[in-house]
């Protein structure tokens, strides 16, 4: 399926494709957006900011996945404007913390903007400044790792994701296919060569039990088994 925006297509009257009639389908069935996840995602549009942030049925489904191993603790690598940041703090009991990293100051306002607009503010702490500076400086134990970043960086963020998951953990990656690009070995840019390596590693790695589900551009979902 091809990443787009927004995540239900505007209808052109019967020629929707199947993936788009199902996807339509799942989101209106299974993750109909409230007032405030509606209102951060417009804001996204009117402040310009790059057309990358989830999908609500993505959204959706890392919420349920943070909720079957009862996390406490998430990390986002990569902020944006809050939007996933948002479905993911709501999966998280009132003493949970997600922990969020934005290099961007204007993104990382709009996200802040967006936890209070939710009343997640307590339960998120947002870090400013660039991915591999900020996770040094992490304990390791997190529950759960939403990687959502530059892809360029994506195999050095699997290695920190794997050092700061605890065992029992999820490693979640957003954008595996890439729009193709993963499957495409002609494209020799840096974000698709970072993102075939990330996939790579995370299905050769004996520590991770790993796929790849089919929603928007690619979820790679992984379990921590051994450390």
């Amino acid at each position: 399926m091809v990443a787009r925006s927004p995540p239900v297509p505007e209808c052109r009257g019967d020629r929707l494709t199947a993936d788009e009639r199902l996807d339509r389908y799942v989101t209106e069935l299974f993750a109909v957006e409230d007032p405030i996840l509606a209102a951060i995602r417009a804001r996204h549009a009117a402040e310009n900011l790059p057309p990358i942030n989830i999908s609500a049925d993505e959204g959706k489904l890392l919420h349920l996945l943070l909720l079957t191993v009862e996390a406490t603790t998430v990390l986002e690598i990569g902020s944006l404007g809050g939007y996933s940041g948002v479905w993911l703090a709501r999966a998280l009991p009132s003493h949970g913390r997600l922990t969020t990293i934005e290099k961007d100051p204007r993104h990382a306002g709009l996200a802040r903007r967006a936890f209070d607009e939710a009343g997640l503010s307590s339960r998120v702490r947002l870090i400013e400044g660039a991915a591999l500076e900020v996770l040094p400086t992490l304990r390791p134990g997190f529950d759960a790792v939403f990687v959502d970043a530059d892809k360029e960086s994506l195999p050095q963020y699997f290695d920190w994701s794997m050092r700061l998951l605890r065992r029992g953990g999820l490693l979640l990656g957003d954008n595996s296919f890439f729009h193709g690009a993963a499957i495409d070995d002609n494209d020799r840019s840096p974000a698709a060569l970072g993102v075939r390596e990330f996939n790579r590693l995370a299905a050769a790695d004996p520590r991770l039990v790993s796929t790849i589900v089919p929603v928007r551009d690619g979820l790679l979902v992984g379990l921590k088994v051994a450390e």
